[in-house]
């Protein structure tokens, strides 16, 4: 009677599993006229603890919560560190666009908020805006959509140089 034990042991692991499966991402929450997407694990964190959608779609329009360009602990803050930064950034909301079924061709506007001033400034302005585009040129290959840069005294994050927001147009499949 060795095959008794063996369906028994079989069967148990078959009713465990659920409590070991790890949840699925990216997650989907149904939400008024659309759904908030959360694309990782550790946006889940954020959206748990923090309270905020990293993308939310209403109808064909996608709202991407901003991605804050800062310095690790390791980084300088010379100008191609910078565009590492920009890029590590501009990577972040790229995944969170293909979680929600979209992509930087679908974005219609941009809203950036700079700390223009203080220690992890790169450079000044208008250098600091060439580096980013420089890096989004990388992303977006055109048309451009529209943006907005916003100068700011601080960030959530300690560090913060810049945010990026997108929306993007999605239009039904």
């Amino acid at each position: 009677m060795a095959v008794r034990p063996l369906v028994l042991s079989a069967l148990c692991a078959l009713v465990a599993a659920p409590a070991f499966a790890q949840e699925a991402y990216p997650k989907r929450i149904p939400a008024s006229g659309g759904e908030v997407i959360i694309p990782t694990e550790r946006q889940q964190k954020s959206y748990d603890e923090i309270k905020y959608a990293p993308a939310r779609r209403v109808g064909d329009m996608l709202y991407v919560s901003g991605v804050i360009v800062g310095r690790a602990q390791d980084e300088g803050t010379d100008p191609e560190s910078f565009k590492k930064q920009v890029r590590r950034a501009f990577t972040a909301l790229d995944n969170t666009l293909k979680a929600s079924g979209a992509s930087f061709d679908d974005v219609v506007m941009i809203n950036s908020f700079h700390v223009w001033e203080g220690p992890d400034q790169p450079a000044p302005r208008r250098e600091q805006l060439a580096m980013i585009n420089a890096v989004k040129s990388e992303f977006i290959k055109g048309p451009n959509p529209a943006w907005t840069a916003v100068g700011t005294t601080g960030l959530l994050a300690p560090g913060g140089i810049v945010e990026i927001q997108l929306i993007a147009h999605i239009p039904p499949n």
